[in-house]
């Protein structure tokens, strides 16, 4: 077993029209053993950008402590919030630096621009960056969630519909990997506001 697979996760990110979603599984297990039903395998950088961390659950928690740490230097200096293709830019610099012993977790970085364009992107362990203007998956149930989201998604759609298309990708992926699961966490983030909803899965 990869030490990837160890906790076992879940995680995509999906565009719709100026807004965008990203979701990911509640499980944190130490292989086939549940630890955990509640795991927050997403975070908030800021209003408009969110990180998910898919992979190891420990180096999720330091990288994420090391993400706002450095957030909220740009912040002081820069006097404003960082934009999401910047923050990948640092995202990706923080994975390269310990390329010889990596953080084993492979994000999924969404945002919104200042004009409102949605951004998402992916990355591996060391920080080499995979762009796209539809979907991004990661995590053990990344080969199910491709093929869910190649069917299901659709160009432009309002949040409302992308939240449906998100949840039952993501739902029915789970079912089809035994080391993610345990119901969903989906945010849906506008301009104006961000909609956070728990969605109950299989408990199996």
């Amino acid at each position: 077993m990869s030490i990837f697979e160890y906790n076992g996760s879940a995680l995509v990110a999906m565009v719709g029209k100026n807004c965008f979603a990203i979701a990911s599984d509640r499980r944190l297990g130490v292989q086939l053993q549940t630890i955990a039903t509640d795991f927050q395998r997403i975070s908030k950088i800021h209003d408009r950008l969110f990180v998910g961390l898919s992979g190891l659950a420990t180096d999720a928690q330091t990288l994420y402590q090391r993400f706002v740490f450095r957030h909220k230097l740009y912040q002081l200096r820069e006097e404003r919030d960082m934009k999401p293709e910047t923050f990948a830019s640092l995202v990706s610099a923080i994975l390269y630096e310990k390329r010889f012993g990596p953080y084993l977790c492979q994000p999924v970085i969404a945002g919104l621009s200042d004009e409102d364009k949605p951004f998402i992107c992916t990355m591996d362990s060391i920080g080499a960056k995979e762009l796209a203007k539809d979907f991004v998956v990661a995590g053990t149930a990344s080969e199910s969630l491709y093929g869910a989201c190649e069917a299901m998604f659709k160009p432009d759609m309002e949040p409302e519909e992308l939240f449906e298309t998100i949840s039952q990708a993501l739902l029915s992926s789970v079912d089809r990997d035994c080391l993610s699961g345990w119901g969903g966490h989906v945010y849906v983030v506008t301009p104006t506001e961000i909609k956070e909803r728990i969605l109950k899965g299989r408990m199996d």
